[in-house]
């Protein structure tokens, strides 16, 4: 009898090792618990703070109540902005941003760091907001005429401590704003940005400061690191600064720990961050003896809504909402306004959409210097910030998607000039990048097994050149054979013409033509008076238009097809060895796969149970997986997403995620037809039963089911492609 309880046992924990039953019907996602301010926060200095807020005004209010609410525990706040707070929604792109600036000095911000977005609508623009604004804004790098442009630094008083505070902007806005609306403007990057921060550290150590706080719109996205202008890559250099809070790359407090080891820190400095559209607050709090703690309160978790901010936000609501809401077309299809994988790194629908409209614009009343097989349109990635639902478009749908009041041009450029500016544009594709081209009118493929033959870097620009071309070829233009020699009309909108993001080369144009139309009007014009009204099935997808071919994947290899499509569908993504087919499958890497697969959908913020998971760059999907009962760990309440799988707990995995999705009829077969049939653990027979006779897998070539084998990522990407194409024909 003990033999046999010990055997149920063991089964039972392998099992939950793997993946658990799913939870009772009607059972419901228990709700996040109300944040409470810890006990012991009386005289500590607590900096409350944001970043990447882009239009999320309905938010401030949570804000405003968690500052009170510690302010009313004893506390000493300090509210700040680590930038790009005056540009995204309508609610603040209607305004140029007044509004966001508006409701900030309401909740009582005492310092922000403009971010790129900050000069989407120009200098002088974000001078007046600067004169607004109640609180001062920061940018020790940035300068106007070679003087400093912004504040540098502040020095604020808190209780018996006095906290210096600097702020740096991204010296990409040299190349994400529009060149023409920050003439004058420059943005020290690279090593003469490492000595602003020096100097700002030193200045503050001079003033006898307790802490010195650094608010950074740098971020850690990878295009940022060939010029070092991360904030990583500062505060590899430059030591002194206590925290930095940072922004841009919409990073959380998770991302952060993933890229420090999951210390939070580079060597001395605290870095932490929030996402983006106060999705969560940053609290950071700072005891006598300089001991920091950092964590990310979800906006949901705040308890109560502080009602003089909730009701100015939602006069700017109900102001733009009456102006823009208005229904003018549908769609029959979802559009595509992802970054990544999306608009920044493949072609989308939503990109073709935009591009035909822009082509459709232009040559619609004739006129150009080229035949019609000569006119393209290309546009950035980084344009597109929002995507369409299908159903009814507004007005306010379509500024959401283009926010930048950007207008159609068009300039006239040799095709040699062409393909290096698409060889710009995809230097570093598949990893996401804001120049990435949608394009209309040519085809092109990217090799991104080449390497990018980088140059120096264009004027003014944090984009280097490319020496030759080696991972972009033009197939054809407008289904003809592209010419090198040939002049074309490429139409673009005004940012891109002007050289912004990683087109440099299109503003040595000598013919460039301004129609003055904007992206948003002629986008909304070709929907009503040429698709009449009703974006159909005829954007349901990419239209093939831009091909990436992805690194490590050989041809003739037998899961190359494989690969390709579970990356083409953003299901898995490259590593840093490419797609790396013989890397380790682990327990983290399957959840997130499965997250994918589902579309990536909104998780309630209920904290996962399993400690070892917060933090890490799959705690999303670990959440996601736990409510919906693909996990409940390995049964002693950790997830050890770190295990590598075996083939038998991938099956398992996948199974439960078919159940789920009622994808669980299947042919009967007999696993003892396989040599190692028998040895199967109890808990696997099950799930191997549904693989089988669903065709997920076959066995390995001497006809075994090898369950205890690790699988690796070869193994996964052609058993989740078995997966997709037996259900999806079975439909």
């Amino acid at each position: 009898m003990k033999k046999i309880l010990s055997l149920l046992l063991c089964v039972a924990m392998l099992f939950s090792l793997a993946i658990p039953a799913l939870a009772a019907d009607g059972e419901e996602d228990i709700a996040i618990a109300p944040y409470t301010v810890p006990a012991d926060v009386a005289g500590k200095l607590v900096i409350l703070h944001t970043n990447d807020v882009h239009g999320a005004v309905e938010n401030y209010a949570k804000v405003a109540t968690l500052k009170k609410m510690f302010e009313d525990a004893g506390a000493n706040v300090l509210l700040v902005d680590a930038g790009d707070f005056s540009q995204g929604e309508t609610y603040v792109s209607t305004s140029q941003g007044a509004s966001a600036v508006e409701l900030m000095n309401l909740v009582g911000y005492e310092a922000a760091a403009p971010g790129n977005h900050e000069f989407d609508y120009g200098y002088e623009n974000l001078k007046t907001l600067v004169e607004l604004a109640k609180f001062p804004v920061l940018a020790a790098n940035v300068k106007f005429d070679g003087k400093l442009a912004f504040g540098n630094h502040v020095v604020i008083e808190k209780g018996d401590q006095k906290i210096g505070i600097f702020g740096l902007d991204t010296p990409e806005t040299a190349t994400k704003a529009h060149p023409a609306k920050i003439k004058g403007v420059t943005f020290d990057g690279g090593e003469e940005l490492y000595a602003v921060a020096k100097a700002e550290v030193e200045a503050l150590q001079a003033e006898k400061v307790d802490l010195i706080v650094c608010l950074s719109h740098l971020g850690i996205d990878n295009e940022s690191a060939a010029n070092g202008n991360r904030s990583i890559d500062m505060l590899t250099k430059v030591e002194g600064i206590d925290l930095l809070i940072d922004g841009h790359s919409h990073s959380t407090l998770e991302d952060m720990l993933a890229v420090t080891d999951a210390t939070g820190k580079v060597g001395e400095t605290v870095v932490t961050s929030t996402g983006t559209k106060i999705a969560n607050v940053g609290v950071v709090i700072i005891d006598a003896d300089k001991n920091i703690t950092t964590e990310n309160v979800p906006v949901e978790a705040i308890p109560e809504t502080d009602e003089t901010v909730a009701e100015a936000a939602q006069a700017v609501v109900d102001a733009v909402n009456e102006l823009y809401g208005q229904v003018f077309a549908k769609s029959e299809v979802a559009l595509n306004g992802e970054r990544a994988p999306g608009n920044r790194t493949e072609e989308t629908n939503l990109g073709d959409l935009i591009c035909d409209a822009m082509v459709w614009q232009v040559t619609k009343d004739g006129g150009l210097d080229v035949d019609d097989d000569h006119v393209i349109a290309v546009t950035n990635g980084g344009g597109i910030r929002a995507a369409i639902a299908a159903g009814d478009i507004t007005r306010q749908d379509v500024n959401k998607v283009l926010p930048f009041g950007n207008t159609v041009a068009t300039i006239y450029i040799k095709g040699t000039a062409l393909l290096e500016a698409l060889e710009a544009s995809t230097f570093c594709t598949p990893t996401a990048v804001g120049g990435f081209p949608q394009v209309s009118g040519i085809n092109f493929s990217i090799d991104t097994a080449a390497a990018y033959d980088a140059g120096e870097n264009y004027p003014d620009t944090t984009y280097a050149a490319p020496k030759s071309i080696n991972r972009v070829t033009i197939n054809s233009v407008n289904g003809k054979d592209f010419d090198t020699d040939a002049t074309y009309a490429v139409i673009t909108n005004d940012f891109v013409a002007a050289g912004g993001d990683t087109y440099y080369t299109f503003s040595t144009s000598e013919n460039i033509v301004d129609t003055g139309v904007p992206l948003d009007e002629a986008l909304m014009a070709f929907i009503t008076e040429e698709l009449d009204g009703v974006v159909g099935e005829a954007y349901a997808a990419p239209q093939g238009r831009i091909t990436v071919k992805y690194v490590g994947l050989e041809a003739g290899q037998w899961y190359t097809a494989a690969a390709k499509n579970v990356m083409d569908k953003g299901l898995m993504t490259s590593t840093g060895n490419g797609f790396d087919a013989a890397g380790t499958v682990t327990r983290g890497t399957m959840v997130q796969v499965l997250y994918n697969m589902e579309g990536k959908p909104e998780v309630n913020n209920k904290m996962a149970t399993f400690p070892d998971a917060q933090g890490k760059w799959y705690e999303t999907a670990v959440r996601w997986a736990e409510q919906e009962g693909i996990t409940q760990g390995n049964g002693a309440g950790a997830f050890n997403g770190e295990d590598a799988l075996t083939r038998a707990e991938l099956v398992a995995f996948l199974s439960r995620y078919a159940e789920k999705k009622g994808n669980t009829t299947v042919e009967e077969v007999n696993l003892l037809d396989y040599a190692d049939g028998e040895l199967l653990d109890t808990w696997a027979i099950p799930a191997f039963q549904w693989a089988v006779g669903s065709k997920v897998i076959s066995g390995t070539g001497d006809n075994r089911l090898d369950p205890k084998g690790t699988a690796d990522r070869a193994q996964l990407a052609q058993i989740l492609t078995n997966y997709t194409d037996f259900f999806t024909a079975a439909k």
